[in-house]
């Protein structure tokens, strides 16, 4: 097999082994969010894996040991867990002092110690359990905590890995009562569980539980003596328990301008290579490129997904700290200061970009995301001039109740119609200024320009921080919550905090009516996809990807060997993830092969062989019609 689709393969595989052990969704593929931790394993990962950012948000990993897990099964404080084991008020005692001094080895050997001790008091429960007992209940316990340690083991000592797995899988069959297939009744193989216990305890006292701990600029739970016989062993980028990077339910609906002029995406190759940029992962560098990080993953079909979360990165979800250390280290700014997703619905005429608008262009924008948000390569000139064509295509959502020019339209109840009244009144305490003054609903209710409403507080006295590039109103009722922190939960929060701030002095009815008018502004005709019949989620992405493909007209003729290349490994690759999760059983091998297909495209082009490139290229299109009807 050539390098390039072993390549393919590997990334696949390790995609799906990310999602199993992660829960982490990626660019168009239908991804369910990940089963819940037990408290101590899923504070042991959040703790290492904050304990690895810069500044160290040492409050943070407090409140991972001192309170329930987000993400876990059980309400318990995961530290009050670990003091309930033998030896436990030791260890907890470690992990406190740790905290406290502020001590990243520290917390490191201490917590690491600590959950591997919880998971052989587990099996030490099984193991007591056999005598009319559980001892399958306190197996789980301890498969839920291993669950911490399991991918790093695969990746640094595969081979102890898959020694564990048959000692794990020894343990149930040995442990009595049901066999591991759930049928007929076993007696306990005391001799056979013992010793598989044996195996595993073992491993975890000498690899996580050692006398001395190797020095770690890496928080990353790998084994000890693969550490000190190797040093720093490299491992996938990896994200805590409670991260959800999937798609939002339900899905927005995408709004295109040459769509709804009745053009086919593929007759515009430009656009076309530019939508698939935008779900591609491979323009952005490490760690987001393995996790599957795309622009649409944040910007969900153009527009916020509302769901999107990395604990300690978003401090809720649908935001994302895009200058911290995590994703690229130098363009750290050394503060914890998350910002909402923006919405990027009619972007041609939301400009200046940025949250506080320092961005004159979309293009410098989108460099700004990929090269330093993100860490990726400089992209070519033809790379931005795709992503911006297609960028500059999203448009808002038609909402019937507003005319073209921004103004209330019959369907408008009376309340909005009030509600518009003192939208548009000038207010002394807003230097004679009106909402729609900045909201001008000639303009899409936006004035293009950067003001300090006072919702942020100021980074240092006399600081000019506080200013924000006005959002539109058009599509608002989605794109919840408001202000550049999401910080107001309703838009009749943020008509509350307007009146209050600027002490306007609106009655109950007046704020309600201002509210009508704003949602009214705000709404949709049709917010969401409507998935029916044969139009189901893969069948949308299968469309998508096949669109994306057709871009080799153009690149082949071109012998484009790097954004083939580019667009390959991303339609490839996402085509045989959404192919997992299809519900039409019968067409999934034909959809399997169908990505293999593409990837022999790539293989040629790789090669140089433009003709078999060519021939390959028409025996996947002829492939692809053929079984096109089949894909839903």
């Amino acid at each position: 097999m050539v390098r390039w689709l072993r390549r393919w393969r590997d990334r696949v595989a390790f995609v799906l082994g990310l999602i199993a052990f992660l829960g982490a969704g990626l660019a168009g593929a239908d991804i369910p969010r990940e089963e819940p931790w037990r408290p101590v394993a899923a504070a042991y990962r959040s703790s290492v894996f904050l304990a690895d950012l810069t500044p160290v948000p040492w409050e943070k990993i407090e409140d991972v040991w001192a309170r329930p897990h987000p993400a876990a099964v059980s309400a318990d404080p995961p530290i009050e867990r670990i003091e309930r084991i033998e030896n436990g008020g030791a260890a907890a005692a470690a992990i406190r002092a740790a905290i406290s001094r502020r001590d990243r080895q520290m917390l490191f050997e201490s917590t690491t110690r600590a959950t591997s001790m919880a998971l052989r008091a587990a099996l030490a429960d099984a193991a007591a359990a056999l005598d009319g007992g559980d001892p399958h209940g306190a197996l789980k316990q301890a498969q839920a905590i291993y669950r911490a340690f399991d991918p790093f083991i695969a990746q640094a000592d595969p081979a102890a890995w898959r020694r564990l797995g048959r000692a794990w899988l020894d343990l149930s069959n040995s442990a009595g009562a049901r066999g591991v297939l759930g049928a007929g009744q076993l007696a306990a193989d005391r001799d056979g569980f013992q010793a598989a216990r044996a195996e595993i305890d073992l491993y975890f006292r000498e690899n996580f539980e050692p006398a001395v701990f190797t020095e770690r600029t890496r928080m990353t739970p790998l084994p000890e003596s693969i550490v000190a016989a190797k040093g720093e062993v490299a491992v996938a980028p990896w994200l805590p328990p409670g991260t959800f990077l999937g798609d939002q339910t339900p899905l927005p609906k995408l709004v295109l301008g040459f769509e709804e002029q009745g053009i086919d995406e593929a007759d515009l190759p430009l656009i076309a290579y530019g939508d698939m940029l935008f779900d591609s992962p491979e323009i952005f560098g490490e760690p987001a490129r393995s996790v599957g990080l795309s622009c649409s993953m944040c910007h969900n079909r153009g527009d916020i997904n509302r769901d999107f979360f990395i604990p300690g990165i978003s401090h809720q979800p649908g935001a994302v700290d895009v200058d911290g250390s995590f994703f690229n280290a130098i363009f750290n700014d050394r503060r914890d200061d998350p910002i909402d997703i923006p919405s990027l619905r009619g972007l041609r005429f939301t400009g200046p970009y940025g949250r506080d608008g320092r961005f004159g262009s979309i293009r410098t924008f989108t460099r700004n995301v990929i090269v330093n948000e993100f860490g990726g390569a400089e992209p070519s000139p033809f790379v931005l001039d795709a992503i911006v064509a297609y960028m500059t295509e999203f448009d808002f959502l038609p909402n019937s109740k507003l005319t073209p020019g921004g103004e209330l339209a019959q369907g408008a109840s009376a309340a909005a119609r009030r509600g518009e009244a003192i939208f548009k009144r000038p207010f002394a305490q807003m230097d004679g200024k009106a909402c729609a003054t900045c909201h001008t609903p000639s303009a899409n209710f936006l004035d293009r320009r950067a003001h300090d409403i006072g919702s942020a507080s100021p980074g240092y006295d006399g600081a000019r921080s506080g200013a924000f590039d006005t959002p539109t109103l058009l599509g608002a009722n989605f794109s919840a919550p408001y202000f550049h922190d999401g910080a107001l939960p309703t838009l009749a929060s943020v008509v509350g905090w307007f009146d209050t701030r600027y002490r306007l002095g609106l009655n109950e009815a007046e704020r309600a009516d201002l509210t009508a008018y704003v949602e009214t502004v705000g709404d949709a005709d049709q917010p969401y996809e409507v998935f029916e019949g044969k139009h189901t989620p893969f069948r949308l992405a299968f469309e998508e990807l096949t669109t994306f493909a057709t871009t080799l007209d153009m690149l082949i003729p071109r012998r484009d060997t790097k954004h083939a290349m580019l667009m390959i490994d991303t339609v490839a690759t996402d085509l045989a993830l959404d192919t997992s999760a299809m519900a039409n059983m019968a067409a999934k091998p034909e959809a399997y092969a169908l990505a293999n297909s593409l990837a022999e495209v790539g293989t040629a082009i790789e090669a140089g062989d433009w003709e078999l490139a060519d021939r390959r290229w028409q025996a996947f299109k002829a492939q692809q019609a053929e079984i096109d009807e089949r894909m839903y």
